[in-house]
């Protein structure tokens, strides 16, 4: 399909899917439901999230130095961020990790050792997703105690980090395998990292926890603005069913897909479709906000990484 047409087709489904949220909300209501809110809290939520995100640049800078890239963590921070900016124009919210394994590589064959360097800390963030939503959501549904739910969570943990541990220990019977001079095998050589040091994933993961679960605090701090005071457990359970939806390719930085989700999410929970989609909206707006900081970090360095950069990066300090 043609740039553009994807382009409008995607438009479309935003605009329909956004169109189909709001259509059962009562204007005069959601209109003074807005201006009597208490912005002091969606403040709070929205330093959060940016605390957040700075927090998911040091996790992939962890991933992606044993890779070769050896930058400051400010460094992929600053990247982070621009790609928060680029997910808010392209579809989905995957749309920005293009992006970042383009910027931090300057050949080829580096920005596809990247993209797997931003592979792992996607799917470390959705494991510690999968985990957390699981676990609050198994916890609210059979009324489950704190014990047992934190049972249900290092149960789910363990799974996952046994996926993790099992499809990383074959890299290297795959390397042995394939032909020497080979450019796969010479690829996958340079995981061989993550194989050598099985607790990087685990540290990875544990930071995808704090990640996530301030995510769904920022949430909840929005929500509070707008008069809904839920528990967190009940954020820990929406919120990643939500962003798991986000990650469908269908809309443009998935709007219309969060306010559609939060509203069925919420509706079972006795909270009103317009406060719901009050919230959605204000998450968005919050991801927006967010998105243009990373859109001015990257007007203030639109410079390629060179070979130049990364040879100044190995004489940082590793802990800059």
């Amino acid at each position: 399909m043609p740039p553009w047409l994807n382009l409008v087709l995607r438009l479309s489904i935003t605009a329909a899917l956004l169109a189909y949220a709001l259509k059962g909300v009562d204007w005069p209501k959601f209109t003074a439901l807005l201006l009597q809110a208490d912005w002091r809290w969606w403040a709070v939520g929205l330093v959060t999230g940016m605390l957040v995100q700075a927090v998911a640049g040091v996790r992939w800078a962890a991933l992606a130095r044993p890779l070769g890239f050896e930058f400051s963590r400010r460094f992929f921070v600053w990247r982070f961020f621009e790609g928060m900016f680029f997910s808010l124009c392209l579809p989905s919210s995957i749309g920005g990790d293009v992006i970042k394994a383009y910027r931090i590589g300057d050949t080829t064959s580096r920005r596809l050792l990247a993209g797997c360097s931003v592979l792992a800390d996607r799917l470390t963030g959705l494991s510690a997703l999968a985990v957390l939503g699981g676990a609050a959501f198994a916890s609210r549904k059979y009324d489950l105690s704190l014990p047992v739910t934190l049972a249900v969570a290092t149960v789910l943990l363990a799974v996952a980090l046994a996926v993790f541990l099992l499809a990383v220990s074959f890299l290297d019977r795959i390397v042995v395998i394939l032909p020497e001079g080979s450019p796969v095998r010479g690829f996958l050589a340079q995981l061989l990292p993550y194989q050598q040091r099985p607790s990087l994933i685990a540290k990875a993961v544990a930071w995808s926890f704090v990640v996530q679960a301030g995510g769904a605090l920022g949430v909840g701090l929005s929500a509070r603005a707008l008069g809904v005071d839920q528990p967190l457990s009940l954020w820990f359970a929406v919120v990643p069913l939500v962003a798991l939806a986000m990650v469908l390719p269908i809309s443009i930085g998935g709007f219309g897909v969060r306010e559609n989700a939060m509203t069925l999410l919420l509706s079972e929970q006795g909270v009103p479709s317009d406060r719901a989609v009050g919230v959605a909206l204000l998450w968005g707006l919050s991801t927006i906000i967010i998105g243009l900081v990373g859109g001015v970090l990257f007007l203030l360095d639109r410079e390629p990484t060179s070979a130049r950069d990364r040879g100044g990066a190995r004489s940082e300090s590793p802990t800059a």
